[in-house]
């Protein structure tokens, strides 16, 4: 049996088979420091029986950088379709390829979920590759929907699909559109 927990420093030098999917985009050991630093309850890792990392999260709670352009604010009444109100943030979800199709994504995610509506966050938003077919479908599993895409926000030109998925916070769902797919912005848009 597999088993979720925090996130610790000495894990960062375990990582490299799960980082292995050509999906997952991996970052510098100052960046995963970053996120231990400021969010470490919600970074966590899911450990085999044998020890091994078969996957991890790295996730924040954020905002956008300036006020809110309305107070107090509700999503309904916000003039700025590009300002994100209070949300928790999937920077990186992974899972080993020998520890895939065992519930390991959804574990992760449902865990951070629960800590960012606990936090009173509207949503739980991350990036995926547009062409990254198997994720898409996953995601849209655990109940996320594309809320817009970006056009090309990686380094390779390829567009990113914005997903969320709604918290108790956002009872009307206001925080999620229908045929997000339509609904395309430029890099610079998301802060």
């Amino acid at each position: 049996m597999s088993t979720i927990r925090t996130m610790h420093t000495t894990d960062l030098l375990r990582l490299t088979t799960t980082n292995l999917d050509p999906f997952t985009e991996t970052y510098n050991i100052g960046f995963y420091l970053e996120y231990l630093t400021k969010w470490p309850d919600l970074c966590r890792v899911i450990e085999g029986i044998d020890g091994e990392i078969e996957g991890y999260i790295l996730g924040k709670l954020e905002s956008s950088p300036y006020p809110p352009p309305i107070h107090p604010y509700t999503p309904s009444t916000n003039p700025d379709p590009n300002y994100l109100p209070w949300h928790g943030h999937i920077t990186a979800l992974t899972v080993s390829p020998r520890a895939r199709r065992l519930g390991h994504a959804t574990a992760l995610s449902d865990s951070l979920a629960k800590a960012c509506d606990a936090a009173d966050a509207w949503f739980v938003d991350l990036f995926v590759r547009e062409s990254n077919v198997v994720a898409k479908e996953l995601y849209r599993k655990m109940g996320y929907s594309v809320y817009r895409k970006v056009k090309d926000y990686y380094n390779d030109g390829e567009d990113a699909l914005d997903m969320r998925m709604p918290l108790s916070r956002d009872k009307a769902r206001e925080c999620v559109r229908e045929n997000g797919e339509s609904f395309e912005v430029l890099p610079q848009d998301v802060w």
